[in-house]
């Protein structure tokens, strides 16, 4: 992939968690309150039901068991996470939580993949989670314990999640689309029962309630996905798990902008080191490589050049 493309990729995939940062707006300002699973449920489960019934393509073998795992840990279990620590934390608190997951990507990347542990992705990590600290941490509040274990929690999900779907890939012949509807339909189920059981459902909505959650069915979901989906697919596990620092940022800003907040010399400080890390952590284009030492010009010799092995037919590749 040239860089000019890469960027693009870059760019497109990270307007997935640039939706994802205004959810935390979403939730407190336009769904009922305190419904944590029943904010999981609503965004998942009519998403994948849509998408499938536009692809109308089901899985086959293996990738029944995988869609449920990758549903699970993407959709399921982390936007459950992600809704009880929004729900429960002040201000963008739960998104500096959720910004330790490229720790957790670079060991597991490592481990799972054999990506590489480089100094300059370590000092990445160090950065964005100094970056959301300066950004989003307000030391005078106090913080709920449930809260911060939910946002931790969601963040080794969305960490696990990426790591297998890269890992995994997506399976040949089969478009980003019904890839996509898999994961939404089987995180829906898996959270459908819980919501049922614990919450149940709302005697009624407002319509504002309605808004929010087409909001977070359409944008927050089935476009959002799809776009984050392709982005595991293209660029580098850990390049795409930076990219999910710009869901504080926005966050931060949408509170400015609505919630009358504050933006201290602090948080700008913070953007900047989260944009630097984003920048460090994005992958780089291979060098050219130019002739062998003491290999002849083109045009030189072409005897001795005829005779020799065409290049790319069992010598190494660059």
């Amino acid at each position: 992939m040239n860089s000019g493309r890469q960027l693009l990729t870059s760019a497109v995939t990270a307007l997935a968690p640039a939706i994802w940062g205004s959810t935390y707006l979403v939730t407190t300002e336009w769904l009922p309150p305190d419904r944590p699973l029943l904010a999981t449920t609503v965004r998942a489960l009519p998403s994948g039901i849509i998408l499938l019934l536009i692809s109308r393509v089901l899985p086959k073998a293996e990738w029944w068991w995988r869609a449920l795992v990758l549903g699970t840990l993407n959709i399921g279990a982390f936007n459950l996470l992600l809704f009880v620590a929004a729900y429960r934390l002040p201000g963008g608190v739960a998104a500096m939580l959720m910004s330790v997951q490229p720790m957790i990507v670079l060991i597991l990347a490592a481990l799972l993949i054999g990506d590489k542990i480089r100094p300059v992705h370590a000092l990445a990590c160090l950065l964005g989670v100094a970056g959301v600290v300066l950004l989003v941490f307000q030391g005078s509040e106090a913080l709920d314990a449930v809260g911060v274990a939910a946002g931790l929690g969601g963040a080794a999900c969305m960490a696990t999640g990426i790591t297998f779907t890269k890992r995994w890939g997506r399976p040949e012949g089969v478009g980003l689309l019904p890839f996509t509807g898999w994961q939404l339909l089987a995180g829906g189920l898996v959270s459908l029962p819980f919501t049922l059981a614990v919450e149940g459902l709302p005697g009624s909505l407002t319509g504002t309630n309605v808004f929010g959650f087409g909001y977070l069915i359409l944008l927050g979901a089935v476009i959002s996905y799809a776009l984050w989906f392709r982005g595991i697919e293209k660029l580098p596990a850990l390049a795409v798990s930076f990219l999910a620092l710009g869901s504080p940022v926005v966050a931060t800003i949408l509170g400015i902008a609505f919630e009358d907040e504050s933006f201290s010399p602090a948080q700008m400080v913070g953007i900047v080191v989260i944009l630097v890390a984003v920048m460090l952590a994005q992958p780089r284009p291979p060098k050219p490589q130019g002739p062998p030492a003491g290999s002849a010009p083109a045009g030189d010799e072409p005897a001795v050049l005829a005779s020799k092995p065409a290049a790319g037919r069992g010598g190494p590749r660059s």
